[in-house]
C-alpha cells in the first residue's frame, strides 16, 4: 500500500488555537472523589489531592479543562458548593443518580487547576438555573471586591479573582435526557439573556453557545442554526460534541475521522448561514467541548451513591488509533475549531485512571493526546494527500491513510501526524517537504502492536505505549518511511 503527503509553507489552514487541547471533569463518578481528590490517599497533598494524577495531567499540557459539566451541570446550584465543607448539603445528583457531597466546588476545583497547570473553561446552568445565577457565578469568580459576591470569594479564601474568561452557557440543552431541556428557541432567548449578565458582568469573557449534542440528533442541525439567530451578536462560540464506539466492524470504526470531518463542515456551513442571514462581519468558531471514544451500549444502572464507577472505559490500541484520527481530524480544522475538550480526564471515559488508596495510570488513548498536545502548536498546514482507498460499510470510501502536519511557531519545525487505518498493510509512504528548504528528521515515534485488543492496566502499565523509530534521512527533502500497519505516527524534521 502507498501514500504521499506534500507540504508547502503557503498551504495554510490556520493558526491552532492553544485550547485545542483542553479537556474536560465532570462532577460525574469517580472524576472527582477518588479521580483528582482523595484526601487519605497517601500521595494526597494537604487539600486532598492526589499529586500522581496531578503529574500525569500536567504532563499533558492542557490547556483548559471544563468544568463542573456535562449532564451534572443543568441540576447543579454552584452555590452548594462554597463555603466551610461541613456546612455544604449533600444532594442527589439526578443526572447520574448519585450522591453528590459538594465537597470539591468551584473553589477548590480553581486550586487543583493552578497546581496541574491549566486555566478552567467554566460552565453556568441553564436548565434548572436562571440567568442571574449565571451572573452571580462570574461575579463571584471574576469581579475583584466590594459586592457581595466578590467578597464571599474573598472571605472563602480566595484574595484574588480567578480570571475564568471562557464560559459555557449551559449543556446539551437539545437533549432530553437533560434536566429542564429546552428546545431550539426557548434555549436561544435563555442563553442570549444569560449571556447579556455574564458579560455585563465581566466584558472580558467569551461565552459558548450549546450546539447540538451529536451529529446524530433528529435536530441536527436546524438547533444550531435557531440557536445562533438568537444568540450570534453575543455569542464567541458554538459548541459540538460527538463520541465514537466500536460496533463491531473495526474498519468503519477506524474510519470514525471521516464522521467527525463532515460534523464539523456542516456545523460550519450553518454558522456561516447565520452569519450571512444576520449580515455579519463576524465569523463564529466551534467549540468541540466533548469528543473521545465512549462505549454507551456499557452504561449501566446503579444505586443511589456517592462516586460509583460510571463509565469506565478500558481503552484499547484499537481505541486509540480511532481516537488518533479524531484528533488528526481537529488538526485538520484548526481555522475554525478553536477549542477542543477531551471527555473526560480522570477516570470517566478518560486517558488517566485511578484506583483509591492505590496507584494511577496512563490508558491508550493518553499517548496520541499527548502527541498533539506537545507537537501540534503552530499553524496547520493542509496536506496534500494521496493514499490508497479503503471502502467501509458506514461511510463508504475514506483513505487508508490520513495525515496532518504543523509548522511551529518559529518555522524551524515541521511535524508530521499519521495514522495508518489498515489493520493488514504497511504504508510505504512518502513525505515532500523540499518546498521548506534544507531539513532533517530529528524525531519519529509509533504507537503499533500486534494485539489491537490490548490494554493499559494497573499491574501492567506499558503494555501499549509509543516506541521510537530509528530516523531516515534525505538530502532531497523527500522522506520516504513504512508506516506499519494499524500504526499512528509521529515524525519530527528540523529545518535549517
Amino acid at each position: 500500500m502507498k501514500a504521499k503527503v506534500t507540504l508547502v509553507k503557503e498551504f495554510k489552514i490556520g493558526e491552532i488555537d492553544k485550547n485545542l487541547f483542553s479537556s474536560f471533569i465532570e462532577q460525574l463518578g469517580r472524576a472527582v472523589y477518588t479521580g483528582i481528590y482523595e484526601p487519605n490517599h497517601p500521595l494526597a497533598d494537604s487539600q486532598g489531592f492526589r499529586k500522581d494524577v496531578i503529574e500525569m495531567v500536567r504532563e499533558l499540557n492542557i490547556s483548559l479543562v471544563r468544568y463542573p459539566g456535562g449532564n451534572f451541570l443543568s441540576g447543579y446550584n454552584w452555590k452548594d458548593g462554597i463555603g466551610p465543607k461541613e456546612k455544604r448539603p449533600v444532594r442527589l445528583d439526578r443526572a447520574w443518580h448519585t450522591i453528590e457531597s459538594n465537597q470539591v466546588g468551584m473553589d477548590e476545583f480553581y486550586d487543583w487547576t493552578q497546581k496541574s497547570g491549566c486555566q478552567i473553561m467554566g460552565a453556568v446552568n441553564m436548565g434548572t438555573g436562571t440567568p442571574q445565577d449565571a451572573g452571580d457565578l462570574v461575579e463571584y469568580c471574576n469581579f475583584p471586591e466590594g459586592t457581595y459576591w466578590s467578597d464571599l470569594r474573598k472571605s472563602n479564601g480566595h484574595i484574588k479573582p480567578y480570571g475564568i474568561k471562557t464560559w459555557c452557557v449551559g449543556n446539551e440543552m437539545d437533549g432530553s435526557w437533560q434536566i429542564c431541556h429546552l428546545d431550539a428557541v426557548d434555549y436561544g432567548k435563555k442563553a442570549r439573556e444569560a449571556i447579556k449578565i455574564m458579560k455585563w458582568t465581566d466584558d472580558s469573557i467569551k461565552c459558548v453557545v450549546c450546539g447540538s449534542a451529536a451529529s446524530t440528533m433528529p435536530t441536527y442541525p436546524e438547533w444550531d442554526r435557531i440557536v445562533l439567530e438568537h444568540t450570534y451578536d453575543l455569542a464567541d462560540y458554538i459548541s459540538i460534541h460527538r463520541y465514537f464506539e466500536n460496533y463491531g466492524n473495526d474498519d468503519d470504526f477506524l474510519a470514525s475521522f471521516y464522521d467527525m470531518d463532515q460534523f464539523i463542515k456542516t456545523c460550519t456551513a450553518t454558522c456561516d448561514y447565520v452569519k450571512a442571514w444576520k449580515r455579519s462581519s463576524k465569523t463564529m468558531m466551534l467549540s468541540f467541548d466533548e469528543w473521545n471514544i465512549w462505549y454507551q451500549k456499557n452504561q449501566g444502572q446503579h444505586p443511589w451513591m456517592e462516586a460509583p464507577r460510571l463509565l469506565e472505559d478500558k481503552y484499547s490500541l484499537l481505541d486509540a488509533l480511532a481516537f488518533g484520527g479524531m484528533a488528526i481530524t481537529l488538526i485538520n480544522h484548526a481555522d475554525r475549531v478553536k477549542i477542543a475538550c477531551l471527555a473526560q480526564l480522570v477516570n470517566v471515559i478518560a486517558p488517566i485512571v485511578t484506583e483509591p488508596g492505590k496507584g494511577a495510570y496512563r490508558q491508550t488513548i493518553y499517548y496520541p493526546f499527548k502527541d498533539i498536545s506537545l507537537f501540534a502548536r503552530g499553524t496547520s498546514l493542509q496536506p496534500v494527500a494521496n493514499s490508497d482507498i479503503k471502502v467501509t460499510e458506514k461511510y463508504g470510501e475514506v483513505p487508508a491513510v490520513i495525515f496532518a502536519s504543523v509548522l511551529s511557531d518559529d518555522e524551524k519545525t515541521i511535524t508530521v501526524f499519521a495514522l495508518n487505518t489498515s489493520k493488514t498493510e504497511d504504508a510505504t509512504t512518502e513525505i515532500d517537504i523540499h518546498s521548506f528548504g534544507n531539513s532533517r528528521m530529528i524525531y519519529r515515534s509509533e504507537l503499533t502492536g500486534s494485539d489491537l485488543s490490548a490494554i493499559n492496566t494497573l499491574e501492567n502499565q506499558n503494555a501499549v505505549k509509543p516506541e521510537f523509530v530509528p530516523l531516515e534521512q534525505s538530502s532531497s527533502g523527500i522522506y520516504t518511511v513504512q508506516l506499519k500497519k494499524a500504526s499512528w505516527n509521529v515524525l519530527r524534521f528540523s529545518l535549517d
